[in-house]
């Protein structure tokens, strides 16, 4: 049975089928083969989606919808124009910087992109930087959006790994490795604009008013006015994250909370909240739930028909085979989950990779947080890869160029985040010393 759903899989994969009705299909394919009637099949697919973690996801996509609608974009962006807009390089590491800000309240990669980078991508041209050098930027920015917590991903992976992980513990272990992405990020850019002298700050492109408005922004006083404006939505990592530590509610009823503190910004303290847009973050919000609920389905019951073939065990075995050794499996599992992220949505590549993969890591001695971590941080990067980089889709939609036009500025960004994705992988404690300490 494992043989023809694997086969049947990579068919479906190779046609063109998408990855949801891939695995729906070549699962009941293989279970009609068996015998299985086609009513447990329905049944698990119900099943999997029968969880009350999971209600998390539709109010994480919600918030981050309502946070986006509610114009608070700017805000996040002039606060880190105050922080280092004065720097080398200092526009390109202000959409990193805000990318990170609004990674703690979206969860979602490519709403981090679309939110910003529709602003950020002609400021950064404006100012002397070349666009497909600007657009780069962007899209290795996003990524962030699924590593710094809330993280959607971090949820999907919490609950399909096949063994119990706090998503709790998951948020938190993604904070200092985001931290770390993010500042690599920055140090990039800084070198590449010393070098070759992007991002000059002269007047030349900017009315008066826009120089004024900058020049008052790196005052100490326009600094404490940028953080007034941006404290409040930054408030709500905070309120997510302290709220779930500190055992006042649960993940799920922090997203619910955090669609509370959404709405209230938007409609009655920055009132920028309409009915015409409240419809509009609804219907969006929707189809993505539909789209990640359908996934999850599907995945749930590909989950079950591996387990019942004992494919993780024959996983195991085959990595013990190759070798005993923690170091050369996560080596290898790196490069597996970086050539998976080339072809599959992060979404699909966890709920199918994580139940037969997380079993193998543990029998290693690896804790399933950090491996969740390891797993979440190398799918980012196929988020930046072609053919299926969601990122590198919206970007250059966004900066109004081709995938190929990017790809060259995008070297330098891929070997740093290649060094930060060994760097997790082998100290494990820099997923792990921020939970183990609030603990």
């Amino acid at each position: 049975m494992a043989l023809l759903l694997f086969i049947s899989l990579i068919i479906l994969f190779a046609l063109g089928v998408p990855v949801a009705f891939s695995m729906g299909l070549s699962s009941i394919l293989a279970m009609s083969n068996e015998g299985i009637l086609i009513q447990v099949a329905v049944q698990k697919i119900f099943s999997s989606m029968n969880s009350f973690p999971l209600m998390a996801i539709p109010f994480f996509i919600l918030a981050g919808s309502l946070m986006e609608a509610g114009g608070i974009s700017k805000r996040l962006i002039d606060f880190a124009n105050s922080l280092v807009g004065k720097l080398t390089g200092g526009l390109a590491m202000v959409t990193v910087v805000t990318a990170m800000f609004f990674s703690s309240i979206s969860g979602s990669s490519a709403a981090t992109v679309a939110a910003i980078g529709s602003i950020l991508i002609p400021a950064m041209v404006k100012r002397g930087f070349p666009r497909n050098f600007s657009t780069s930027i962007q899209a290795v920015s996003g990524e962030l959006g699924v590593i710094i917590p809330p993280s959607i991903p971090m949820i999907i992976f919490a609950l399909t790994a096949g063994v119990s992980i706090s998503i709790g513990d998951l948020f938190m272990a993604g904070v200092v490795p985001g931290i770390l992405i993010g500042g690599s990020i920055m140090l990039t850019i800084y070198v590449i604009s010393k070098v070759k002298g992007y991002g000059n700050r002269t007047p030349l492109n900017l009315t008066d008013s826009e120089v004024l408005e900058e020049s008052l922004l790196m005052t100490t006083k326009g600094r404490l006015n940028a953080f007034k404006n941006a404290i409040l939505p930054l408030l709500m990592p905070v309120i997510i994250l302290g709220g779930i530590y500190g055992g006042v509610f649960t993940p799920t009823e922090a997203a619910a909370v955090a669609v509370a503190y959404a709405y209230i910004l938007g409609a009655f303290v920055y009132r920028s909240l309409t009915i015409n847009s409240i419809m509009e973050v609804l219907r969006n919000s929707v189809l993505s739930t539909a789209i990640i609920m359908f996934i999850i389905a599907n995945a749930g019951l590909l989950g079950w028909v591996l387990t019942a073939e004992k494919v993780p065990a024959t996983v195991s075995q085959w990595f013990i085979a190759v070798s005993d050794s923690p170091i050369i499996f996560l080596l290898l599992v790196n490069l597996l989950l970086l050539i998976v992220g080339m072809f599959l949505e992060t979404g699909a590549a966890i709920v199918i990779m994580a139940p037969i993969l997380t079993p193998v890591a543990i029998s290693f001695g690896i804790d399933p947080v950090h491996f969740g971590i390891i797993m979440i941080v190398n799918l980012a990067v196929g988020m930046l890869t072609p053919p299926i980089g969601v990122n590198l889709f919206v970007a250059c939609q966004i900066g109004k160029l081709r995938i190929d036009q990017i790809l060259k500025p995008l070297i330098p960004f891929y070997i740093v985040l290649l060094v930060d994705i060994l760097l997790i992988s082998f100290l494990p404690q820099i997923s792990l010393w921020l939970p183990s300490f609030l603990k």
